[in-house]
């Protein structure tokens, strides 16, 4: 073998080749640091002219630009053996006055030969990459700032459709159809107050503990005249839920609670509502349970309200089955939600509607 030919001078002129024929922004350095070939890709990418980059030093490029201590850093580092980058992004400012934003990875190449190193750095521009990525993000606020603001306006509208229905319910002259603008008063309200908490939100999830006692409070400050007869209280466990499925539990709630206070006290009885949560891991239970005068006798022969269809309605939306027991005293209504009752739930649903 002749001796231009030994493995190191293969190495060697390996290397430079695969850099001179490479499509990637790549850069030969020598044990100087010097320059000893640069890809056209590189060349291309920063404006460079091919046949001024050989010979001088990374820190040279385009008058001195690269001088940064950051890169420095990098090339030190690597030299050193102290730590193996495998992506370095810094901000180089060009001589024509652009800021070019690149990643820099640098790799030793080992040939054998310890007194005469080679380095490999390969510069990508991401310029533009990271001027999309500020786009988005920029993007992604605005649509947030949009959804926060119409979140705000639908629920100041629907509490003005509340208060129309409210004054509504206190001119008319029938008690069935004051009942029922006063509960559908309560209905628009509960979903007001769920706008409320997901504009105060992030990414539409809801804390429900906070937004079960401001729905309940609401409920009480239209139904609850006197509040030494009649109490209503939230035992919720401290949990984020999506924000659909806090629109079912909001109504499931306004339709019981509703329920509970026309019907449970009579005759000025004095009585306690209260309203829980819990929950372990996908398995919860949400409840609204009274000590009032309790199920009336023949309540299963009765014709279901809208109230107990709406229940139902949302208590299969939720997976969940409809649990009614005897508090003694009072009554106490469960929608109990388990993996095994939501594939059962789902299963049935897709019976129904003929799926196979």
């Amino acid at each position: 073998m002749a001796a231009d030919q030994t493995p190191i001078n293969l190495g060697r002129s390996l290397g430079l080749a695969v850099v001179l024929a490479s499509n990637a922004p790549l850069l030969l350095l020598d044990d100087k640091l010097t320059i000893v070939a640069a890809s056209d890709s590189f060349c291309a990418a920063f404006g460079i002219d091919p046949a001024t980059v050989t010979g001088q030093t990374i820190y040279d490029l385009d008058h001195h630009h690269w001088d940064l201590p950051r890169l420095h850093s990098l090339i030190d580092a690597t030299l050193s053996g102290a730590a193996d980058i495998e992506a370095y992004e810094m901000e180089i400012l060009t001589s024509a006055g652009a800021t070019r934003c690149v990643v820099i990875k640098a790799q030793l190449l080992e040939y054998g030969d310890i007194d005469n190193s080679r380095m490999l750095v390969t510069v990508i521009d991401v310029t533009e990459t990271r001027k999309d990525d500020k786009r988005h993000k920029e993007l992604i606020r605005t649509n947030a700032a949009l959804l926060h603001e119409m979140q705000h306006r639908v629920a100041n509208s629907l509490q003005i459709i509340a208060s129309i229905l409210m004054q509504s319910a206190r001119k008319v002259q029938s008690e069935e159809a004051r009942g029922h603008l006063s509960d559908a008063h309560q209905r628009v309200m509960s979903i007001a107050t769920l706008q409320r908490h997901l504009a105060q939100s992030d990414g539409g999830a809801v804390e429900l503990s906070p937004y079960l006692t401001q729905l309940c409070a609401s409920i009480g400050a239209s139904m609850i005249h006197d509040r030494k007869r009649l109490t209503l209280t939230t035992r919720v466990d401290p949990v984020l839920i999506d924000g659909d499925v806090s629109v079912s539990m909001g109504l499931v709630v306004t339709e019981l609670v509703i329920n509970a206070l026309k019907h449970a006290f009579p005759d000025g009885r004095i009585g306690h509502v209260v309203v829980g949560y819990t929950a372990d891991a996908d398995d919860w239970t949400l409840s609204v349970s009274d000590d009032g005068i309790g199920m009336d006798a023949d309540a299963e022969d009765t014709q279901a309200g809208l109230g107990t269809r709406i229940i139902q309605a949302l208590a299969k939306q939720l997976g969940a089955i409809i649990s009614v027991k005897d508090a003694a005293p009072g009554t106490r209504v469960s929608l109990i939600h388990t993996r095994k009752i939501g594939r059962e739930v789902a299963e049935n649903d897709e019976a129904e509607n003929g799926v196979a």
